[in-house]
């Protein structure tokens, strides 16, 4: 019915968009299924179906952040996720964001830079 996110983004031209949020909604669509699954490992006790669309969203564009851009540095990356979550959807959220991406950004953190990019679901 709908456009693919990636379709509606390249078709965009009345609006302008950011070019880094552009690199985000395009990268986390090219990477959902890895990004999902790595979600499903460190959500103890949740699944992506429970949590609500825009914690859903939050997390899955910071782990984007986290395996890709690695510019960003990490502690950026879960703190600016736990301010979007606790102004967005409640502060509860913002303690499940924290805890989920506390606990990838050990993993992420123990792997080298040349390794990001390339990892699977596997390597995490």
């Amino acid at each position: 019915m709908g456009l693919a996110v990636g379709e509606a983004m390249l078709r965009s031209t009345e609006v302008e968009i950011d070019a880094y949020a552009r690199t985000l909604v395009l990268g986390v669509a090219r990477r959902l299924t890895n990004i999902d699954g790595l979600l499903a490992r460190y959500l103890a006790g949740w699944n992506l179906e429970r949590l609500g669309i825009l914690e859903r969203a939050i997390l899955r564009v910071a782990v984007y952040e986290l395996l890709e851009e690695t510019d960003v540095p990490g502690a950026v990356v879960v703190n600016e996720a736990v301010a979007l979550a606790k102004r967005f959807c409640s502060a509860e959220a913002g303690s499940l964001v924290n805890g989920v991406l506390g606990s990838l950004m050990t993993v992420v953190d123990g792997l080298g830079d040349a390794e990001v990019s390339t990892r699977t679901n596997e390597d995490l």
